[in-house]
């Protein structure tokens, strides 16, 4: 299986509201932060969670936010940043 996404592509966290356990946070949906790493491919813990296979896996990135981009009226550093993991269902090329 291929990854969509390499090291250094902008994505954009999708929007839409799934019930259930899911492991993305909802303050990262609909921003857009890019691609830091692959770090590999694994069983779907969204599926899991529920008595599921987690098949098929899925590819997991950690992807880097600025924080700035994160938080209104962010008065850190510019250079602040936020790493999450995301599973590749849940990113759109931005």
């Amino acid at each position: 299986m291929t990854a969509r996404f390499d090291p250094g592509d902008p994505v954009r966290i999708r929007t839409e509201d799934r019930r259930g356990h899911i492991r993305t946070p909802g303050y990262v949906k609909g921003k857009t932060g890019r691609i830091e790493t692959l770090l590999g491919t694994f069983k779907n813990p969204e599926s899991l969670a529920y008595g599921g296979s987690g098949l098929p896996e899925k590819h997991l990135y950690k992807v880097a936010f600025r924080q700035k981009d994160l938080w209104d009226g962010y008065a850190g550093s510019l250079d602040d940043t936020l790493y999450i993991d995301i599973y590749e269902h849940w990113l759109d090329p931005a």
